[in-house]
């Protein structure tokens, strides 16, 4: 039965992300019951694009990402994949009309990710973190206003600014293993060999200049899905300030993280919050 072919699917897509992060499952979990899933779906799909490019260094990448975007390609196209996790996908993908655009631009970027180690001019970077940050929120955008064109467009450069905060915040926290790891450097005009106060600082406030662009947009958003966003935003910037805090020489060296213990503190603080009608930038 392809209804229980497409619930399995679904199951799939929830365990990936409840496997690979903790925080955006617990984010997920405070959005309405009917966009839920779908942010599973999507979720799922990225998730397992860029673990073939950062994780699967024993085994051919290019190969393995090539057949990965085939098999994305006849998914959307015939809405069904053996593959569980794109099945779900492109459920969600047709459901909401998601732009083909967005997409390609993601796998643009993840495919940037096979050969590209350094991003040395603005262009390059900014680039890179729309494909791979910014319409990921996108899409989520589309989920989150069900569809609305018109809504979506009223939040879209929000969206976009709260996608790329959470993606340099993630580039400052896993600098160790981007670079030492993978060979990887992403904030131009940086020498992280010798990433000083003044460099840290300096990325800091380029991320707290789009999380403030994004904290507008979240003021805005559907109330059945604020809570879930909001949590995440909250949780992101905590993580921003930790390593605000942390001396360069120590986010070279370790990875910053938040103990659950201040995420459930945070949880009940972005609840009050949502509650109380205290989102606003």
């Amino acid at each position: 039965m392809k209804a229980l072919f497409d619930q399995v699917s679904q199951l799939c897509s929830k365990q990936v992300t409840e496997s690979y992060s903790t925080s955006f499952s617990l984010a997920t979990k405070m959005l309405d019951s009917s966009v839920r899933q779908d942010i599973y779906n999507i979720y799922g799909f990225v998730r397992f694009a860029d673990e073939i490019v950062d994780s699967f260094h024993d085994y051919d990448k290019p190969t393995l990402f090539s057949r990965f975007e085939t098999d994305l390609k006849n998914a959307l196209r015939d809405k069904i994949s053996l593959n569980p996790i794109l099945n779900s996908f492109q459920h969600s993908f047709h459901k909401y009309q998601i732009d083909m655009a967005l997409v390609e631009a993601f796998m643009k970027s993840m495919k940037m990710d096979l050969t590209k180690e350094e991003y040395k001019t603005q262009e390059e970077y900014k680039e890179y973190i729309y494909g791979s940050a910014d319409v990921v929120g996108l899409m989520c955008l589309k989920v989150f206003v069900k569809g609305n064109q018109e809504a979506y467009t009223a939040l879209k450069d929000a969206a976009m600014s709260l996608g790329s905060a959470f993606q340099k915040v993630n580039f400052l926290r896993d600098l160790k293993a981007d670079f030492e790891g993978l060979n990887r450097s992403y904030f131009p005009d940086t020498n992280l060999e010798e990433l000083d106060e003044d460099a840290k600082l300096k990325i800091i406030d380029e991320i707290k200049f789009d999380f403030a662009q994004g904290l507008a947009g979240i003021s805005r958003l559907p109330r059945e899905v604020r809570f879930g966003v909001y949590t995440a935003y909250i949780y992101y910037y905590k993580l921003l300030e930790k390593l605000q805090n942390t001396p360069p020489l120590e986010i070279k060296n370790a990875r910053i993280s938040v103990p659950n213990y201040q995420k459930l503190g945070l949880l009940a603080k972005s609840y009050l919050s949502c509650k109380l009608n205290l989102v606003q930038s």
